[in-house]
């Protein structure tokens, strides 16, 4: 009974709530992301966008305006990574707040003396457990910029690796995953890479990966979804991960788009 109540309840947004054909295209237009999806996936997926922008509040930060089109280019790319999963995953908050620019972070750390340190530095985005994502405009525009760069995939992967509690690189996997298969693929392939950072080797994702196994994982999820075919070639386990995880094989509808 609950279910055919959702799903009516759906149905009903999707009729009345529809995205216009010239913003879907012109977000579908300027997003890497999106390459290789079949006709058939980018209609899942525009219902999905509809369905993420009823239930979420986007709002704009000192003066910041937010049109339609940054509505929808903000839920096309939060969307991308649930493409095959419920849109139940991202339940549990709703705010989504976003900055002209870079905002400040006020955070604490205790260094190895036990001494506490107050910390003021520019971020470009920001997830709270149960609370708002935050983002910059000018970081979102600039999604193929860099090496799988993407501050949105970036930070909702965040907001999926949180559904167990902090985000820790390890996110509830589906019931036909291996909690051992992650663990080995995630753990091999992060002390890899912080290794080839202490030696200063060059790498093919961005080296904030290193920071913790939070970020590694948000930052394979970025490049996983915008530069797919590097992460099969060099990350092969964690790649094979992702695909479980995400339901997805972008480097497969990359190399045939």
């Amino acid at each position: 009974m609950l279910s055919n109540l959702k799903g009516w309840h759906r149905r009903r947004i999707l009729k009345n709530e529809p995205v216009s054909d010239e913003v879907w295209q012109s977000a579908q237009s300027r997003l890497k992301c999106l390459r290789g999806l079949s006709l058939a996936e980018l209609e899942h997926l525009r219902e999905k966008v509809i369905l993420f922008l009823h239930a979420k509040q986007i709002s704009g930060a000192h003066g910041l305006i937010v049109t339609e089109e940054m509505h929808v280019l903000i839920a096309v790319q939060a969307c991308i990574l649930i493409l095959n999963l419920d849109l139940d995953y991202y339940d549990g908050w709703v705010e989504i707040i976003i900055y002209p620019g870079e905002f400040i972070r006020d955070y604490e750390y205790v260094d190895e003396d036990g001494v506490v340190h107050l910390t003021r530095e520019p971020i470009s985005g920001e997830s709270w457990l149960g609370g708002p994502v935050i983002l910059s405009w000018e970081d979102t525009v600039v999604a193929d910029a860099g090496a799988g760069y993407n501050v949105v995939i970036h930070e909702f992967a965040h907001k999926l690796d949180m559904l167990n509690g902090d985000a820790n690189g390890f996110p509830p996997l589906h019931a036909d995953m291996s909690r051992q298969a992650w663990s080995e693929a995630f753990s091999k392939a992060y002390a890899d890479f912080c290794r080839s950072i202490d030696e200063n080797e060059a790498t093919e994702v961005d080296s904030y990966a290193a920071e913790n196994p939070a970020e590694f994982f948000a930052v394979m999820s970025e490049a996983f979804f915008e530069t797919p075919l590097s992460v099969k070639l060099y990350f092969p386990s964690v790649y094979e991960q992702l695909a479980l995880f995400y339901r997805q094989d972008p480097a497969q509808r990359r190399s045939i788009s």
